[in-house]
């Protein structure tokens, strides 16, 4: 059975899609310097970083959150048959993904909520399947929540309903759009199955125990979740931080980041939340269990993986 965390009274898993170790640092992120990994390389541990070949591992995957007789997904990453020829690596994949899931004892049609971060391909897959040649949602009882705006910014993106009030001003101007038919193939088939919510993410809670705090930058209405119960919190952060070398570098963006500055603004904040409750991080790509802690060093953060059979997880 695979290990699982525990946060109150819920019980947390990760369900793995893709895991990679040639990950070249410089392509990940762009404005990276020689000293980056000169100076923090040691504080990464080997399940992260090959210092024989330098290379980043990472992963996608989606977390499974067992509470209250609810069975909720935080994201569904990339999904099988997805047409993206601009990420070559995600492109047309073929994963056990809904095996691994049936592996933890549940059917997709068991599935109760499904909670987004964000609306990019590798985090809203698993939404649809390929049925008939037709785009199907996989979790045919789930309710899908995320942000509105992301889901009128993606619908422009793909050219089925202009928004050309976005992005917002306050933003700038994008490094880049979102890659196409991600709204089109994994959302849209969802509202018109009348499964979606479409939510402002300003930190209320939507579902009990669950918030959504916003950390533009990395995406449009990027959102970081928040889980209190039994008077513990994690945080599903998505893609705030892309691997273990942001936490002491925070100012490296990575090659996914659509509006740079204000990713790194909520990246400084995260970190300084994260750090400051103590809190245990799901994070959306880093390798080896996906979950730490960030701690607060004299002149910035450092990172610490957590074991899930380890007992502090409060």
């Amino acid at each position: 059975m695979t290990p699982s965390f525990q946060v109150g009274d819920a019980r947390i898993t990760r369900i793995p899609e893709l895991h990679w170790n040639n990950a070249d640092p410089g392509h990940l992120y762009p404005d990276i310097d020689a000293e980056a990994l000169a100076m923090f390389a040691p504080s990464l541990t080997a399940g992260s970083y090959n210092a024989a070949t330098g290379l980043l591992a990472q992963g996608t995957h989606a977390w499974l959150v067992q509470r209250a007789g609810l069975t909720l997904l935080i994201d569904t990453a990339t999904g099988n048959d997805k047409p993206l020829p601009d990420a070559p690596a995600l492109d047309h994949l073929h994963t056990p993904f809904l095996e691994r899931l049936a592996d933890m004892g549940v059917q997709p049609e068991q599935v109760d909520l499904v909670l987004h971060t964000h609306i990019h391909a590798d985090h809203v897959g698993w939404n649809t399947r390929l049925h008939d040649g037709k785009w199907v949602p996989t979790f045919p009882n789930a309710r899908h929540i995320f942000s509105a705006v992301e889901a009128q910014y993606g619908a422009s993106n793909d050219g089925v309903d202009p928004a050309p009030d976005l992005p917002p001003g306050v933003l700038g101007v994008p490094n880049h759009r979102p890659l196409p038919r991600v709204y089109t193939d994994n959302i849209l088939p969802v509202i018109e199955a009348g499964l979606a919510q479409a939510i402002e993410i300003d930190g209320q809670e939507i579902v009990p125990g669950f918030s959504f705090h916003p950390t533009p930058g990395h995406s449009i209405d990027h959102a970081s979740i928040r889980l209190q119960s039994g008077g513990e919190e994690a945080w599903f952060t998505g893609d705030v931080m892309h691997h273990p070398l942001q936490v002491y570098r925070p100012d490296l963006r990575s090659v996914y980041c659509e509006f740079i500055k204000p990713a790194e603004q909520s990246r400084r904040w995260f970190l300084a939340q994260a750090a400051e409750s103590g809190s245990l991080c799901f994070t959306s790509h880093f390798a080896e269990t996906g979950v730490g802690r960030v701690k607060r060093r004299e002149d910035g953060f450092s990172w610490e993986f957590v074991q899930p059979n380890q007992e502090d997880i409060g």
